[in-house]
């Protein structure tokens, strides 16, 4: 089971961390994978959500714990060409991500190579446990849970 925290967040949204790299390490640290919100702009990888903040280099990208969410189409040829876990998407219910597994929207039904992505946008958490991953602002209080679960 993959436990990938949502841009670094791991107890809760916070707008003002979200992909920061001190933010996104520690995450690392705890032990998550991260998606990160990722833009190729004047031949540089930079992060952030809207816009292009945080620059980085090819060799932070290449971080295995990372699943990249390329922001704009210059950012999705050149994660293809380092060979990056990426993905690309808007409002899709359902996206191929570069390693094979499939980023679910919120809402729309898992399969077991499925990322159930923010659980907390749905009225009730799906405890079946058939997906591979969860994405998740929240992402330790859901990895406990699913731990809890596993248990049973």
């Amino acid at each position: 089971m993959f436990y990938i925290s949502h841009r670094g967040n791991i107890f809760g949204p916070n707008k003002n961390e979200e992909n920061k790299i001190d933010y996104i390490n520690y995450a690392i640290k705890l032990g998550f994978d991260v998606e990160i919100d990722v833009w190729f702009y004047k031949d540089n990888f930079y992060l952030g959500h809207d816009k292009p903040l945080y620059k980085v280099k090819k060799n932070f990208i290449l971080k295995k714990h990372f699943w990249c969410h390329a922001k704009n189409f210059e950012a999705l040829i050149n994660l293809k060409k380092i060979n990056a876990n990426y993905f690309w998407h808007q409002n899709d219910d359902y996206v191929l991500t570069s390693s094979g597994y499939i980023w679910t929207f919120p809402g729309k039904k898992l399969y077991k190579k499925s990322i159930y992505v923010l659980p907390e946008y749905q009225k009730k958490f799906d405890n079946s446990l058939n997906y591979k991953g969860i994405c998740s602002d929240f992402i330790d209080k859901y990895k406990k849970k699913i731990l809890n679960l596993k248990k049973r």
